[in-house]
């Protein structure tokens, strides 16, 4: 244990400069790490806990009940329902609520894919400095080097070498994990959202199977008012006959 820590911390002595900003970039991808993982871990928990206690409730197709629930409970899986009960009071067309169902939506995916994408470029800025802090290095070794006596000459390039190529390899050490949770938060990301969208159409479903809506497609304000002037033509002209 003693000498895994003392080789840590020789690395970081002769990392150079870029090793802090690389550390700064690993201890702020971390965080958002953390957090996104304990946010997307209790969303989760929250909608399967909020969905079972909402299923009942849609079984009975008791209107006001469910609206009290939607109201009371913050989970994203309720407030997209509730915004198709909401539509329900002003249309029946099943395109109508879904397109409503849609925009709550779009409401609830910014809060859950929040900061998951600075990670990927955090990965890039890790990259970047750690060939940086190697050019860098290199360039002082070379310039060291064209100075000294040349019977240290070969001996401190390959010493200088080696301190520029420990800030290559430890961008690369901070950027593969970075990357790998990114990926890790995306599908945790996706799991939920398709979670929702399942609940939704289940929603839907179970609404249209007791007739609360209308499985048809919204007739548009033009068309039913075209309708209308034609069944009173025809009811004028038969009357006239």
């Amino acid at each position: 244990m003693t000498d895994t820590y003392s080789l840590i911390v020789k690395f970081f002595q002769d990392g150079g400069l870029f090793i802090v900003p690389i550390s700064i970039v690993l201890v702020v991808g971390a965080v958002i790490i953390i957090e996104r993982w304990l946010f997307l871990s209790r969303e989760r928990v929250r909608n399967a806990k909020a969905f079972d206690e909402f299923l009942p409730l849609l079984r009975t197709t008791d209107m006001e009940k469910m609206r009290l629930f939607t109201r009371e409970n913050t989970a994203p899986v309720v407030r997209v329902i509730g915004c198709g009960l909401d539509m329900m009071k002003v249309t029946k067309h099943r395109a109508d609520i879904e397109h409503s169902m849609s925009e709550g939506m779009l409401e609830a995916m910014p809060k859950m894919e929040n900061r998951t994408g600075y990670l990927s470029v955090l990965a890039n800025i890790a990259t970047l400095l750690g060939l940086l802090g190697t050019i860098v290095g290199l360039i002082g070794a070379f310039t060291a080097v064209a100075s000294a006596d040349p019977a240290e000459k070969s001996t401190l390039l390959s010493q200088s070498i080696s301190v520029a190529m420990n800030t290559t390899a430890f961008g690369l050490i901070v950027a593969i994990p970075l990357l790998g949770f990114h990926a890790l938060l995306q599908n945790k990301t996706a799991a939920i959202v398709k979670s929702v969208e399942m609940a939704a159409v289940k929603f839907l479903n179970i609404m249209t199977y007791h007739r609360l809506i209308h499985a048809g497609a919204a007739i548009p304000a033009e068309a039913e008012q075209a309708e209308a002037s034609s069944k009173t033509e025809v009811s004028g002209a038969t009357q006239a006959a």
